[in-house]
């Protein structure tokens, strides 16, 4: 088979980032708890979040999270993503906006890159090795 016809059946893959959503219930302790993941892709003009709050795991690690505190932080972190003014920006410039370092309940881990010929699939992947208990 030529060169070009290996191209033209092989899938293409495109640079993506990433970075896992955390919670920091108690700054001063620095202990974290792996909640979601944000993943980009300008190729694929693909940005989505994943957040799934194991509220056991949380609460054993701080017994005194405020629960109802921590889900209304992680809805505006998802709506941040999807709408209201942030949303009018193109999709790296919300990226780098929702992957800045913040002191505060839920926190962007460092921003990590790969090759992906299907976003969604890697958000997929991503999660369950990452954050899914």
């Amino acid at each position: 088979m030529s060169e070009l016809a290996s191209e033209s059946v092989s899938t293409v893959r495109e640079i993506f980032e990433y970075a896992l959503i955390r919670v920091v219930p108690r700054i001063e302790r620095g202990e974290s708890l792996n909640v979601g993941l944000i993943v980009y892709s300008k190729s694929f003009r693909f940005l989505r979040t994943r957040i799934e709050l194991n509220e056991p795991r949380l609460k054993a690690l701080d017994p005194g999270a405020d629960i109802t505190a921590v889900r209304a932080a992680l809805r505006a972190f998802e709506r941040a993503c999807t709408e209201g003014p942030l949303a009018e920006q193109p999709p790296g410039e919300r990226f780098r906006w929702l992957t800045s370092p913040r002191s505060a309940i839920v926190q962007p881990g460092p921003v990590h890159a790969g090759l992906t010929a299907d976003p969604a699939a890697d958000l997929t992947r991503l999660f369950n090795a990452l954050v899914a208990p």
